[in-house]
């Protein structure tokens, strides 16, 4: 869902704006066309055009998604350090009988240190974020599935708390993280491990380490998620055409502010390279990009690796996203 009015750092108007009356149409529209989940991302801050510029609120867009569509999976990003677990879970398991059991959580343990010093919260160095990150999820699923729950941790206390009415549905926990603190709380308390883009070729070995942590913990099998940037044309040269357009920069705008920032707060495998920022999550790595019978030969390849589910970005939006369903999912 494009809740920062796109995904181009290029490009200052995408024809999509960061409103609700956007978000609504695009939800029911992707339902009609045959999407199955939507990502809500949660910053209180624009990270794609820029710290000045409008971005929706993530929560209460979910909320009133759920009462607006029928068979859309929300996922919606929540930080544990900007959310007390207790009175998450009270407001995320309403918002789950809104959507009739739809709501999917994307935990997300927060790496922009300047959006928190502005809004005057806690921001962890990075293996505390994941230790705070495992106690809130264990308060969200004690309140989730006991009457009552007490827990006295290094982080969050509760005592004899209650949560109701339970959500409709044990919402699925979607995470990501490329450390292997990440990957050990990943393995052990959620059921989705989800990735910035990558090719097949090194998606594969991730999905291959994570099943192997979560054999060993003796839990179910997870399931894989990735994000990518997709450009689908009649031709190959069409398509590379619009990729250029996308990547190329001249003098960093206002979307390259934090940068270096986000590069220094997270632990990534190899160093992102500027034209790559241009799109977020390594969107381009994918490679998405060309016919529709080249996309469909890609994705093939990501099932292959055991990918189970792909986020998808386009530009601008509504009309890239009824052109892919059309002529590479064959449903719209």
């Amino acid at each position: 869902m494009p809740v920062f009015g796109g995904w181009l750092r290029n490009v200052p108007d995408e024809g999509m704006a960061a409103s609700w009356a956007y978000a609504r149409q695009l939800a029911q529209d992707s339902e009609r066309w045959g999407y199955s989940l939507s990502l809500l991302a949660e910053l209180n801050l624009n990270d794609i055009k820029g710290v000045d510029q409008p971005a929706l609120d993530a929560w209460s867009t979910a909320a009133a998604l759920a009462a607006v569509t029928e068979s859309l999976e929300l996922m919606v990003a929540v930080r544990p350090n900007f959310h007390h677990p207790a009175l998450f879970a009270k407001a995320a398991a309403n918002i789950d009988q809104i959507s009739g059991g739809r709501l999917a959580l994307n935990v997300v343990s927060s790496w922009w240190a300047d959006e928190a010093r502005q809004y005057g919260l806690q921001f962890d160095q990075h293996d505390d974020r994941y230790a705070r990150t495992a106690e809130w999820l264990t308060v969200v699923d004690g309140l989730w599935s006991q009457d009552r729950f007490s827990f006295d941790g290094r982080f969050y206390r509760t005592e004899d708390a209650i949560c109701a009415p339970k959500p409709a549905h044990h919402p699925v926990i979607y995470a990501g993280g490329e450390s292997d603190k990440a990957k050990a709380m990943i393995a052990a308390q959620c059921d989705a491990y989800v990735m910035h883009g990558d090719p097949a070729a090194a998606i594969a070995p991730k999905i291959a380490d994570m099943a192997t942590r979560r054999a060993a913990l003796n839990k179910p099998p997870m399931r894989y998620g990735m994000a990518a940037y997709a450009i689908v044309r009649d031709s190959e040269a069409e398509a590379r055409r619009e990729l250029a357009r996308i990547t190329t920069v001249s003098e960093l705008p206002a979307g390259y502010a934090n940068f270096d920032q986000w590069l220094s707060g997270t632990q990534l495998e190899r160093e992102l390279k500027i034209q790559e920022y241009s799109v977020s999550n390594r969107g381009l790595r994918p490679d998405l990009v060309g016919t529709p019978e080249q996309l469909k030969e890609r994705i093939a390849e990501y099932e292959a690796a055991g990918l189970d589910l792909l986020l998808l970005q386009m530009s601008p939006q509504a009309e890239e996203m009824e052109r892919f369903a059309a002529q590479v999912m064959g449903t719209a």
